[in-house]
């Protein structure tokens, strides 16, 4: 594989070849979500073989703007006229999020031996490239922030289908949209629209996750006023699943022994610590009445944002309810995660500058 090693181009028609012959086999042997599961185990099996992988850049990034328009087109007015009813439910989620800190900060901290910065980054359950560029500026290690959140993200997405087949009963063959030649032209010409002015102006102003939820925003108000009634084409749908799967397999290029035994592991058993918290306010939003069972399992998985719209869409859940716990959920993180960890990071300066001290004495 030399060939492919100095040569992106070579390297994303590899990655391509092999994300395609994954979506292939997956569709051919009637596996569930092939176009996110195919392409996803396919460009992972390839990572951890070695080979030199490589991602589809601002390709794969457009892609996640099909889903902003998607939770955009979900906001409709009977959804805002339910909001009452759903605010009791996201009031549950500063509480989620501070528990993941309390016990996830020391988990990586005393037991991984991650800096304070690093083990902040790795515990909260926000975006994957958002948590890994806050932790690379405030000095943490961001290749096993970028491990840590890849296994997250790939476990809660490979495990979350069984748990929604298996345990509630769902299937994952709901129609995710209808075909775009069923859309009106002008309503796919603003969704085209929406995607491209809702993620470049959110970029211009510096609003995080500016590919989802600048193209959330302005799809929302063309939603609220009249002008969309459906989401995306299937079509559309489907090349999304295929790129975020895609990405989330290349995650994992590169990786080194040292690296699977302490950053994936890490990853891997917090994401089983995570499962159990996520479980236990599943259980406590149904058990107050606040929503059904897969709408709170949905809303309360620690998963990514695209990822779980994604889930949302193909289970056929309240798309509306679901995206609403991960924004409150991305919004608390991300403004919270910078301020922590840099009260994290005078901490342990001022730790630092004792411990000479105290040597002296």
């Amino acid at each position: 594989m030399e060939v492919f090693s100095d040569h992106p181009t070579r390297q994303r028609a590899l990655t391509l070849t092999l994300a395609v012959a994954g979506t292939v086999a997956f569709w051919s042997t009637g596996l569930p979500l092939p176009f996110l599961f195919g392409p996803m185990l396919a460009c992972l099996f390839a990572a951890l073989a070695g080979l030199p992988l490589r991602g589809f850049g601002q390709v794969s990034v457009a892609a996640r703007t099909i889903l902003g328009v998607a939770v955009g087109a979900s906001i409709t007015p009977e959804l805002i006229g339910r909001l009452p009813q759903i605010a009791a439910s996201v009031s549950l989620i500063p509480v989620y999020i501070a528990i993941i800190g309390l016990i996830g900060v020391p988990f990586f901290r005393r037991v991984y031996k991650f800096d304070w910065v690093t083990s902040w980054y790795a515990a909260m359950p926000g975006g994957l490239q958002d948590m890994v560029i806050f932790g690379e500026e405030a000095g943490g290690d961001g290749r096993a922030l970028s491990l840590i959140h890849a296994t997250r993200v790939l476990i809660i997405v490979a495990v979350a289908p069984i748990i929604l087949t298996q345990g509630f009963g769902v299937s994952l063959d709901i129609p995710i949209g209808v075909s775009a030649s069923t859309i009106p032209a002008q309503e796919l010409a603003l969704m085209a629209a929406a995607a491209l002015v809702g993620w470049k102006g959110g970029e211009r102003i510096g609003l995080f996750g500016a590919s989802i939820l600048g193209p959330m925003i302005v799809t929302a108000f063309l939603s609220l006023t009249g002008f969309i009634h459906a989401r995306p084409p299937s079509e559309a749908i489907l090349a999304a699943q295929f790129l975020i799967g895609t990405g989330i397999g290349i995650g994992y290029v590169g990786v080194t022994l040292f690296e699977l035994r302490r950053d994936v592991l890490a990853g891997l058993f917090f994401v089983l610590m995570l499962a159990a918290l996520a479980a236990g306010f599943t259980e406590v939003a149904y058990l107050l009445g606040l929503a059904p069972p897969v709408e709170s399992f949905l809303a309360f998985a620690p998963g990514g944002q695209a990822e779980m719209t994604v889930l949302a869409i193909v289970a056929g859940a309240d798309l509306g309810f679901v995206i609403a716990h991960h924004l409150a959920r991305i919004v608390i993180v991300i403004t919270g995660a910078p301020i922590a960890a840099r009260l994290f990071r005078v901490t342990e300066r001022a730790r630092s500058d004792e411990k000479p001290k105290e040597h002296e004495q």
